[in-house]
């Protein structure tokens, strides 16, 4: 049997695994079908705890996408996964590093329950992101529909588009965000975030996510958002972030220095897999 918890950050839900108690192998399972909401358990991201493979480090953090694709940065699961690893008894730790894909995150879990995550530092050069342009520029340009809209890009653990729009209730997050998916900017696909500025302090925002499509709520989206904002003299340092499942408060000092995100992690119920789901 494999053990599992089914969480949620802001509505941006997870299966979680344990990967360290109990032995679990992606190949082994059909990721598609447990994300399914109608035949399987349903997730936006499956979220997998391993040992740490460098020293300092607590454990390793791997997400995989409803679609089975490997990502290497969720800030929404990252929370989870705080909560998740001390739920566990895999730590009794309030503040721990975990590695990633691309580098290593700092977890905090704060006495009201809310997880403080450091999410390190944005990458903006064209090649980190990546982004198919010879060189960097403060935005970029693409069309769509006969229109010319600019974008903002970077990468904070995934790579992200950002786009001011003047109501998130009316942007084209759904056309623009498949659209975007196949283009030939984004040789590795690309989370496309659409922002609505309320004030210096305070924005909208709605995240298409690659692999997965619209989410409730993105905490790397939410990042890439604010720094765009920051970028672009919109913004202050600090900005809550209002997102379709809830709110962020999201940090940023500028370039060179890390940007926090902070929120809540709910753990919705334990279950064990069915041994059918196997391939």
């Amino acid at each position: 049997m494999l053990h599992f918890s089914k969480m949620h950050g802001l509505g941006n839900d997870f299966m979680v695994v344990d990967g360290i108690s109990q032995r679990f192998t992606v190949a082994d399972y059909d990721l598609a079908a447990l994300a399914d909401r109608k035949t399987g358990i349903g997730f936006d991201q499956l979220l997998l705890v391993e040992a740490p493979t460098q020293k300092g480090n607590a454990f390793k953090y791997r997400i995989f996408n409803a679609d089975g694709s490997e990502v290497s940065q969720c800030g929404n699961g990252a929370r989870c996964f705080a909560v998740f690893v001390r739920e566990q008894g895999l730590t009794d730790l309030n503040e721990f590093w975990v590695e990633t894909n691309t580098g290593r995150i700092m977890l905090s879990v704060q006495e009201d329950g809310q997880v403080r995550v450091n999410m390190g530092i944005p990458g903006f050069e064209p090649a980190q992101v990546p982004l198919a342009v010879k060189a960097r520029q403060s935005q970029y340009s693409l069309e769509f529909e006969q229109q010319t809209l600019l974008f903002s890009a970077l990468e904070i653990g995934n790579p992200h588009a950002i786009f001011e729009v003047a109501s998130v209730a009316e942007a084209p997050v759904e056309a623009l965000g498949t659209h975007l998916q196949t283009h030939v900017l984004f040789p590795q696909r690309v989370n496309a975030g659409f922002f609505e500025r309320l004030s210096s302090g305070e924005i909208n925002l709605r995240v298409f996510e690659r692999g997965v499509g619209e989410t409730q709520a993105c905490g790397s989206g939410a990042c890439a958002a604010v720094i765009a904002g920051i970028q672009l003299g919109l913004l202050s340092n600090t900005v809550s972030v209002n997102l379709p499942g809830g709110s962020l408060k999201i940090e940023y000092a500028g370039t060179g220095e890390p940007v926090f995100l902070s929120g809540p992690a709910t753990t919705v119920y334990r279950a064990h897999l069915n041994p059918n789901f196997l391939k």
